[in-house]
């Protein structure tokens, strides 16, 4: 009891000098800033008039609240955050179970959509208030890719690696894209990492991603269902649909995204920027708990229990065994073996201005954007690198000093500082 006594005694002096000190700040910024006449007539009120002038114009109890508690009450509370049922939304759909919106003052609730296009014009129009999305897609709307342009934000990345090319069984004497020549693919979305992915990769091997293969769009829920019917020869996808395809029988992974660029981007925390300006207090605390849980699922020693979290019919909707064979990089590989790879899908919210120029090189490689490309102001402009450090060093997480860096994809590497080069390079593109 006495200590408790004595903790608030000191918490009270705190908050009493605190008073004590913004009020002698402002006292002396008004008196300072006014003219000789005028500052002879404010000292001449005496300190405790002139405060009690000052407080009703400006809001003193606010300004000692606020610097007491510097981060800022949400404005909003009550938050509904889209999602497609996919581990690469891990840490937006994990921090509803595992009380990470709770954390950090939010009543936020997960709502699942069937596809990325639903996703995308929940976001637009308002009908979520933030949303998990494929890392490409807030720059195609920020741009008009696709839809009307609305300035969009991607505040921190969420998963890194965690795709897979998954081919049906009857493809296994397939060795390389070479083999693939006439297959019918499917992706995601058109603004995906899968498909500029699935289409470096054809390419590298000499494959013409428009000409000697088709690619079309099918929603991830929908994929393991087409490989069975026989509608599509594979897929490059999220999981855990990859995993899901080898048990149920039907495919086998030929290759994880990870071998074609370690450590790539795919999904991400995306928000509106009118919604980030409009209720500023609301976006950190989102962006501090999508910073935090993905930063807990990064370590490996809690992938089980996050598998179990995400199961449910109301998020994932599937077996807790195909989850923890993704997270944990143990898994069955669909042609007899089991692979250990604890690097099979990883979190890191770190959104590098590099990684952005990157993904725009592409669209501008495969026709999704013409003309001249601006790619250093638009990655600065909608990957927010320096405010995810800013909410990183806050939570105690490392922070990095550059936010452009090279990437190794497929054994070439792309410097950011180049991108038009980069883009003029290839002998295959949509021209081509």
């Amino acid at each position: 009891m006495k200590q408790e006594k004595t903790t608030e005694t000191n918490r009270s002096l705190e908050e009493d000098l605190l008073q004590e000190v913004i009020e002698k700040t402002v006292l002396s910024a008004v008196t300072q800033a006014a003219g000789p006449s005028r500052r002879q007539l404010l000292v001449g009120l005496g300190a405790t008039a002139l405060t009690t002038l000052i407080s009703q114009v400006l809001p003193l109890e606010k300004m000692v609240a606020l610097a007491a508690d510097p981060v800022g009450k949400p404005e909003k509370k009550n938050l509904s955050v889209g999602f497609i049922p996919i581990t690469c939304a891990t840490p937006i759909i994990m921090a509803e179970p595992l009380g990470f919106y709770e954390k950090h003052g939010l009543n936020a609730k997960v709502k699942r959509a069937a596809g990325w296009a639903m996703v995308r014009d929940w976001a637009i129009n308002k009908e979520v208030d933030a949303a998990h999305m494929l890392s490409p897609m807030p720059l195609a709307i920020t741009l008009g890719a696709g839809s009307l342009p609305v300035p969009f934000y991607m505040p921190a990345v969420e998963n890194i690696n965690g795709q897979a090319i998954t081919l049906h069984n009857k493809h296994k004497a397939v060795k390389t894209a070479a083999d693939m020549k006439g297959f019918r693919f499917c992706v995601p979305f058109d603004y995906s990492m899968h498909n500029y992915l699935l289409r470096y990769y054809l390419a590298e091997g000499g494959v013409h991603p428009d000409k000697d293969v088709q690619i079309r769009v099918v929603p991830p829920p929908e994929m393991v269902a087409n490989l069975k019917a026989g509608n599509v020869d594979g897929y490059l996808a999220p999981d855990p649909f990859n995993q899901r395809a080898v048990y149920e029988n039907v495919g086998f992974i030929f290759k994880l995204s990870k071998e074609i660029w370690d450590r790539h981007p795919c999904c991400a925390f995306a928000i509106s920027k009118e919604f980030a300006t409009t209720y500023p207090n609301t976006f950190l605390a989102l962006f501090r708990s999508i910073v935090d849980a993905t930063h807990y699922a990064s370590d490996s020693a809690h992938r089980k229990e996050i598998a179990k979290a995400i199961a449910s019919t109301n998020y994932l909707n599937q077996p807790v065994t195909v989850l923890e064979q993704v997270l944990t990089g143990t898994y069955a590989d669909g042609m007899g073996s089991i692979k250990k790879d604890p690097d099979r899908i990883d979190f890191d919210p770190y959104p590098w201005h590099s990684m952005a120029i990157w993904i725009l090189t592409q669209m501008k490689r495969w026709g999704h954007l013409n003309g001249d490309v601006n790619y250093s102001s638009i990655a600065e402009e909608v990957y927010r690198a320096g405010e995810c450090d800013k909410i990183a060093k806050e939570l105690g997480h490392p922070t990095h000093e550059k936010t452009m860096t090279t990437h190794t994809i497929m054994g070439k590497t792309f410097n950011p500082q180049q991108p038009e080069a980069y883009v003029k390079s290839f002998t295959i593109h949509s021209m081509a």
